[in-house]
């Protein structure tokens, strides 16, 4: 039997009394969620729910979201996590193409999630943290836990949507349960003394199997953060007495500069984890001498549960680098023509092991192009140095082309992070008649600094080949980011209404 939702069983079993979610003042104990879990089962069985049948969940981060996520599982069906922040016309399109049967919404997008589920023919549940507890207490609660094999989809996970509409990637029980026993064991050495911030989405796979599957695997305590606001984050690692940070890198470049940030104890952090997008080295050795906290970071993707590589906890740490494979997982270096390249070349990773999706949802197409010969190609470029650790270029996509040269926004970033006026920047590829590209840095400024465009200009190019610094800046207050935190290159418009391209 391979149902995820019985890591939560067993910590319940294991120790019923101990916390397990905690937002603001309010903390449920192992019992009471382990409990709510099998009245949202039997709440599913109450409506026809089958196993196999798919439910949506459009909750942010609070306690309900873990509920419903191992009552989905218990009950046998297949979790489509979605972002609250969805547009109707967005919801719509991932309830009609997963083809949800029920979906858990918020109660603070009912409208949206009324009409989209009516599209989609799709039963809504609203959910009302004041209400749900009476909700669930219409049910008899489903004893034990529906069987599944390893091999059974457990989660639905709709990718970025970068490149034309999102695709589901299929998750199985065995995926998410393996990835997860390598956060625990490996990277992190999780125990049931541990609290683990939950500022991470947990729509998201980074924040699914870091922190909501992992602590409740090891009976540790989640305490969640709705939305991100370094203020309050700062206010929970010091309340709470965090122990793991999770998050993406403008996060930690967030808590960073908060004027407030060395008001707050945080001296029962152990180890701070980075995720979702490269984090440039002077945001990463800035926030430890800040905070006194080692960051490692890692790699991964939603087609991949979602850890591939990281920076063993009990080697050799390279800032900069994404680390080394996983436990159970490969990585290789391609070029163009899908041959190996050699170590500090330039190729896109490829990935193969435990956490490799089973496909991309009713879309086998995808699946064969983006996993032709068992190897998932990811899209990202990368090299490898001697002793194998990998450090990402680029995105493939993101590659600007100046005039026949490639410039790979990345390593731009870099240098221009080393100014001591920015605080976030995103390279991109501008058209350019002469070139073909022009590269062009979006960048937001620290509270109070100042600087001009050429000043900026002058600093990379004392730093880089003639070819490769920008000829174009554009300030911005901040730079548009996802519901993780991440730079949203293609959302960036400058002046003139200038495209970006291909990202």
């Amino acid at each position: 039997m391979s149902n995820l939702a019985l890591n939560l069983a067993a910590s319940a079993a294991n120790s019923p009394a101990a916390p397990a979610l905690r937002i603001g003042d309010r903390t449920l104990d192992y019992a009471t969620v382990e409990a709510a879990t099998a009245r949202v089962a039997g709440l599913l069985r109450d409506r026809g729910l089958v196993p196999g049948d798919v439910v949506g969940i459009c909750l942010p981060n609070i306690p309900e979201f873990a509920i419903c996520y191992y009552g989905v599982l218990r009950a046998g069906g297949i979790v489509v996590p979605l972002n609250p922040l969805l547009t109707e016309r967005e919801l719509t399109y991932h309830l009609v193409d997963s083809g949800a049967k029920l979906l858990f919404a918020w109660s603070e997008v009912a409208r949206a999630a009324s009409g989209s589920a009516a599209a989609a023919g799709t039963e809504p549940i609203p959910v009302d943290v004041d209400e749900f507890d009476a909700l669930l207490a219409e049910f008899e609660p489903m004893p034990g836990y529906e069987e599944r094999a390893a091999s059974d989809t457990a989660v639905i996970l709709y990718t970025s949507g970068t490149t034309g509409k999102p695709k589901g990637a299929e998750l199985t029980h065995a995926n998410l349960a393996a990835n997860c026993d390598v956060v625990v064991s490996t990277l992190l050495h999780l125990t049931s003394r541990d609290v683990v911030l939950g500022i991470l989405p947990l729509f998201h796979v980074f924040g699914q199997t870091f922190a909501l599957n992992a602590a409740m695997k090891v009976g540790a305590l989640l305490a969640l953060v709705a939305r991100f606001e370094a203020g309050t984050v700062l206010e929970v690692l010091a309340r709470d007495r965090v122990t793991v940070f999770e998050g993406v890198p403008t996060m930690y470049s967030a808590l960073l500069h908060h004027p407030g940030a060395t008001d707050f104890d945080v001296s029962s952090l152990r180890v701070c984890v980075s995720g979702g997008a490269s984090m440039p080295v002077e945001v990463m050795r800035g926030f430890e001498a800040a905070f006194g906290c080692t960051v490692l970071e890692g790699y991964g993707l939603s087609e991949t549960s979602p850890v591939a590589a990281f920076n063993p906890p009990d080697r050799e740490r390279k800032p900069g680098s994404i680390g080394l494979p996983v436990r159970g997982v490969e990585l290789r270096l391609l070029d163009d023509a899908g041959v190996e390249v050699a170590d500090d070349a330039v190729g896109e990773i490829v990935i193969r092991g435990h956490n490799v999706m089973k496909g991309y949802w009713r879309n086998p197409a995808a699946t064969t192009a983006a996993i032709p010969d068992g190897w998932f190609r990811t899209g990202d470029l990368a090299r490898r140095d001697a002793d194998g650790y990998y450090y990402i270029v680029d995105r493939k996509k993101d590659l600007v082309i100046r005039g026949g040269y490639n410039v790979y926004p990345r390593e731009i970033e870099e240098v221009l992070y080393e100014h001591e006026a920015v605080a976030e920047v995103a390279v991109i590829g501008l058209p350019d008649a002469r070139l073909g590209e022009e590269v062009c840095a979006v960048v937001a400024l620290k509270p109070g600094a100042t600087t001009t465009a050429a000043q900026l200009i002058d600093f990379a190019k004392a730093r880089v080949a003639a070819y490769k610094y920008p000829r174009h800046v554009h300030f911005v207050e901040a730079l548009p980011k996802g519901a993780t935190g991440k730079i949203l290159k293609r959302e960036i418009v400058v002046p003139g209404g200038l495209p970006v391209r291909n990202t």
